[in-house]
């Protein structure tokens, strides 16, 4: 069996069982009671989505361990790898494409669909949709991998003298390492301009498929994650600063819950007139823009909500409910430091080892080898964190950014309140950029992930495809991702200790 290590299939095999698991653990914990005992579809669809995407994360690290296996190897060929993870890297892929495109768009559908409609014409209605996506998405793919479809690679040509072979090694050092040179340099280096040459090839369609879906997702992943990544940890450590600081008396208890209520009624008169436009048929720009902010609205108000639970506590263990909310703001001051030495490290990383050419250091590369060789799996233990910390990142600047832009709707994911279409938006939204997470990853830690297989498909054959390549080769989507993180840093720094209000307002028609 060569190499073969039958502890990293057992390892691989339990740590998908355990994926799947823990998210039909979080699926039923977050489902909203309405939907329990029924869209059994669409549940399914989160729970093979979400573990596509935990997978795909911890594939990478995998890889590393992987590569292991032939690190006595004088060559890749020289001996059997554990897993084929460049097969396995396309299939869990070509898996995420599918599901970002077609069934979760289906499962959307179907279970958005008029429920005064029989089960039948909903299921055609979430047909002919995909079936449009499907031809477009087919043509579109068709016409692309047929006209530019091929990776291009600069290669050299070289070629040098004979000599015989030495009886000494004498003559070697560190200044003369070649045979014959009177320039301390190989023939190699001395190889004129004009031997250079373009190589091409055409890439494999499955490779294509992932590259396109990539780019997709690096437009997301650049400007979510960049928000995201400063977000995150500013969140949690201005929500500490802006956290109640004591418990307020029955009478200002009794004034703030008027208030809420009144604005209760406000947005339920707001939201019936919106459900009467919508059954006469008029659901124009207005109506949607009322839509949104009246979700908008009510997501602050069931915050103000909470904020007034918290400060109030009431029962018979009112106490000990006030000391698990303090326990709860200093766990996120805890969190959120921990979190901004993460950030700082991950923007240190980029500007250090991807925007400045050649690299000032290997940096995070060069702690997660360290780490590998003080305690074995201690390296790629921290190297799967920081990839899962980019991801969270995206989230956290999804939910962010969804109470801001007008274009994006809010699903906010919330403990046994979530329905399956928020479920489905946000787990569409996670696979889609997990493949930019991982392609961003391969690429920021290419001297720990050198000679992976997600390497060969993120590295050489995506940034090599014609038309894409120039994307990465000047760094577009790095650069934006650090400007965006730092007009984040600075939004949180000017306006992130103010206590959030409302700023959309709604306008029913008369």
């Amino acid at each position: 069996m060569g190499d073969f290590n039958l502890a990293l299939v057992i390892v691989a095999v339990v740590v998908c069982v355990l994926v799947l698991l823990f998210n039909v653990y979080l699926l039923v914990n977050y489902q909203h009671p309405d939907d329990k005992n029924q869209a059994y579809f669409p549940k399914l669809v989160v729970v093979i989505g979400l573990s596509i995407a935990v997978i795909s994360i911890l594939m990478l690290p995998g890889d590393v361990a992987n590569r292991q296996a032939c690190r006595h190897a004088i060559y890749n060929g020289a001996c059997n790898l554990t897993l084929p993870m460049k097969t396995l890297w396309l299939v869990v892929y070509i898996t995420d494409a599918v599901l970002v495109f077609f069934f979760i768009p289906f499962a959307m559908f179907y279970y958005e669909g008029d429920m005064d409609k029989s089960v039948g014409k909903r299921l055609l209605s979430a047909m002919l949709w995909v079936a449009v996506s499907v031809v477009v998405c087919a043509l579109a793919l068709g016409i692309l991998y047929g006209l530019v479809g091929k990776v291009d690679f600069n290669v050299r040509h070289l070629s040098s003298a004979s000599t015989n072979f030495p009886t000494s090694w004498t003559e070697f050092s560190r200044s003369q390492p070649c045979i014959g040179s009177t320039a301390h340099q190989c023939a190699a280096y001395l190889a004129s301009a004009s031997s250079e040459s373009t190589w091409t090839m055409r890439a494999s369609f499955p490779e294509y498929v992932v590259a396109l879906a990539t780019i997709v997702g690096s437009v997301l992943f650049t400007i979510f994650g960049g928000v995201g990544i400063a977000s995150l940890p500013l969140g949690l450590i201005f929500s500490f600063i802006r956290r109640p600081k004591a418990v307020i008396t029955r009478s200002q208890y009794i004034k703030e819950a008027t208030e809420l209520g009144k604005k209760a009624r406000e947005l339920k008169k707001a939201a019936e007139a919106l459900r009467e436009e919508e059954r006469s048929g008029s659901k124009g720009r207005k109506w949607r823009k009322n839509v949104k902010a009246v979700e908008k609205e009510l997501l602050v108000l069931e915050d103000d909500m909470k904020t007034l639970e918290e400060m109030y506590p009431q029962g018979e263990r009112a106490e000990t409910a006030w000391a698990m909310t303090v326990l709860g703001y200093v766990a996120k001051l805890v969190l959120g430091v921990v979190g901004l030495i993460v950030s700082v490290a991950w923007l240190a990383h980029i500007v250090i080892y991807l925007l400045i050419d050649p690299p000032l250091s290997p940096f995070l590369n060069e702690v997660f080898i360290k780490l590998d060789d003080l305690w074995g799996l201690l390296g790629t233990v921290a190297f799967a964190f920081f990839c899962f910390y980019l991801l969270m990142a995206v989230v956290a600047g999804a939910m962010m950014l969804g109470l801001r832009l007008v274009f994006i709707t809010i699903h906010p994911m919330k403990w046994g309140a979530t329905l399956m279409n928020s479920f489905l938006f946000n787990v569409g939204l996670i696979l889609l950029c997990s493949i930019s997470v991982i392609q961003f990853c391969a690429t920021a830690f290419g001297s720990y992930a050198q000679a992976t297989a997600a390497q060969e498909i993120f590295g050489h054959t995506l940034q090599s495809l014609r038309g894409i390549k120039y994307l990465f080769k000047y760094n577009i989507f790095p650069y934006a991702f650090v400007i965006l993180a730092a007009i984040t840093f600075l939004y949180y720094l000017t306006f992130g200790w103010r206590k959030k209000k409302p700023n959309a307002r709604f306008q029913l028609s008369s």
